[in-house]
This record gives structure tokens, sequence and C-alpha cells, in this order.
């Protein structure tokens, strides 16, 4: 099945001209086993959900390695866990499909992924404790190293949504400020460039970045450090709860977002990724999820400076396990039932 006609056709030939083309493509959660799969890496499992996302037409994936399997001590970086990442790189290049590498996870679908020696009776702060970011720096510039050399890698993201820690809605907030924030994100971004200095890295954060004023990531931070500024639009945090289903800000708020990072940006060609979006049940029907998605992603296809668009479209959510937060159910991911929908309307080429 192919995709739709290019965006300028749907658009009335409106669409300005682009030096690249757009690029799409998926967060990667392995079908089998979620994220805890890196503890039994099969390659083979990781093959079979590359296959069925290249068979959409996409062109790139981005994975996420947990911290505490890749560095289960401040001293101890394991070389079997950063080889599976290489492995990963290389399953994804058998099927044409460019690889986007996190660092720190950190926080994935509500669960947090942190290591033992920053935790509990050892508990240290991640973004200010001088030994820690050491060690981060050191994760870091091993994944670098690791990837490098592939043909099919783009660069990396420190981390997902790593303010994540640092709000006052987290039960075990880490206290930094903007000042401090800056420095750290700078210091990993140093670590990655000296690593891998023709990669694309940047950061990421949720929209709290943009609309809490405690939040120690500012927009200053989004739109002037790293590569890019990456945008990660869910409508469960705030908007489906203000604006009732069928309301146009649901639909408008990807494209609010990526204005928003653009606005802030002092240079107007930087690059914009919108790097997460989905539609997550019960905010978005399941029966309406891939309109959703069309009516989501065509708003922001004339923004000349978008790099990409990355879907919260995964093979497998964090719904699919008990204790899981409502709204982290299948239908804001994509599934490899979903993908005749999701292939018809969704993702243009």
């Amino acid at each position: 099945m192919s995709f739709p006609a290019p965006v300028s056709s749907w658009l009335g030939n409106t669409t300005p001209p682009r030096r690249n083309p757009l690029r799409w493509g998926v967060n990667y959660t392995p079908s089998e086993g979620w994220f805890h799969s890196w503890q039994d890496f099969d390659v083979d499992a990781v093959r079979a959900d590359f296959e069925s996302i290249a068979a959409l037409g996409l062109d790139h994936v981005r994975i996420f390695p947990l911290w505490p399997l890749l560095q289960p001590n401040r001293a101890l970086i394991r070389p079997a866990g950063i080889a599976d990442v290489g492995r990963v790189v290389d399953a994804a290049a058998e099927f044409g499909l460019d690889v986007s590498v996190d660092g720190l996870q950190g926080h994935l679908s509500s669960y947090d992924f942190l290591p033992a020696w920053v935790t509990s009776w050892h508990r240290r702060n991640i973004y200010t404790d001088p030994l820690v970011v050491e060690a981060e720096a050191r994760l870091i510039t091993a994944l670098a190293k690791e990837v490098t050399t592939r043909p099919n890698v783009l660069g990396m993201t420190l981390g997902n949504e790593t303010n994540q820690f640092a709000v006052e809605r987290h039960p075990d907030q880490q206290l930094t400020t903007p000042a401090e924030m800056g420095e750290w994100f700078n210091t990993l971004l140093a670590a990655a460039r000296k690593a891998w200095p023709t990669g694309m890295h940047q950061h990421s954060f949720d929209d709290n970045a943009w609309f809490v004023d405690s939040c120690p990531v500012t927009p200053a931070h989004a739109t002037r450090l790293g590569d890019a500024t990456t945008v990660h639009s869910w409508v469960f945090v705030a908007v489906a709860h203000l604006f009732p289903e069928g309301h146009p800000a649901r639909t408008l708020f990807a494209d609010y977002l990526v204005q928003l990072a653009d606005a802030y940006s002092d240079d107007p060609a930087r690059p914009i990724w919108l790097q997460e979006i989905g539609a997550p049940h019960p905010a978005v029907p399941f029966d309406g999820a891939a309109d959703f998605l069309e009516q989501s992603l065509r708003p922001v296809l004339d923004t000349p400076n978008l790099w990409g668009s990355r879907g919260g479209a995964r093979t497998m959510s964090a719904g699919s396990w008990p204790t899981s937060p409502s709204w982290n159910t299948p239908s804001g991911y994509w599934t490899p039932s979903a993908a005749p929908s999701l292939r018809a309307c969704a993702w243009p080429s």
C-alpha cells in the first residue's frame, strides 16, 4: 500500500520549497517485552519490528537503551550493553532505516529508570553532582563512539524528557536551577560532539518548558542549545483537560508548539524536530486516532525549518503493563494492526 500524495498536493502547492525532504519516523519500543527487552536482547525480534516499520515507508527510528543496564555503577559501563545498541543500529540498516540514539533513560512512558547509584541510600543529584555528571558524560561518550562510524546514524538526544526529574510535580524531585540545567546540557552535548563531531545532537523535554515558569528547562534552553529544537506534542498533559473532544485546539496543539519553538529561536533557520506526537486514549477515541494524527500533522508541514516528525507511534505501549496510567494505551502508538490507517493518512512522504 502506497503513501498519500506529496504534501504539496495536500496543501494546494503552498508548501515552501525545502533544501532537504522532511524526515518521518517512529519512537521505537520493542513489541516483545517493551523496554525491558533490553535485558534479554533478541536481535531477531528487533529485525521483525524494523521490517514492519520500514514497510510503512518510514525512514528512521529513535531508540531508548536503559541507563541502569548500560551503567549499573558509576564506575562501570557494560560493554555488552553498549554493543547491543550498535546491534540495533545495524539491524535498522538492514531495512534502510536511520537511527537516532537517546542517551540517559531516564524517563519513559511514566516509568523512571534511574541507576541505583543515584537513588535511595546513594542519592545524588543527576544535574549538579560533579561525580554523577562526569559519569553521565562518560556514558554519552561510550554510546557515541559505539555508533559514530555506522552510516545510518543521525545523532544523539541526551535523554528522553530529562526535565521530568526536576519539575515540581515529580514525587522525588531533583532540585536544580535554570543556570545549572544549562550547564548540564552544555557538558553532555560537548561530550557527544567530541566523540561524534558530525552527529546531530539535541536534548528533549516535555511541554513544561514552554508553560510552567518553575521548570528549570526554559525556552532559551530549548531553542539555543543543541543542533535542533525538539517538540513533544501530547494533548493528555493539559490540552485535553481544557478543551473538549473535537475542539480545534487539540489538533492544532502540535503546530502551536512548533510555532512557539520557531518564535523563541534567535536563528530563523534552526531545525525544529517534532520528535513525538501521538493520539493517547482516552483523550483521543480509538476510532478517531488516525484522523487526529492527520489533522495534527497537516498544519505543521508549512514550517520551512521543520526537520521532520517522529510519531509517538510504537510497536508496544506502556499501557500494556499493569499500573500504567490510563493515557498510556495503545492508541497513542503505532502497532502492526494500525498500519493501514496510519499509512493512509498520518505519514506523508
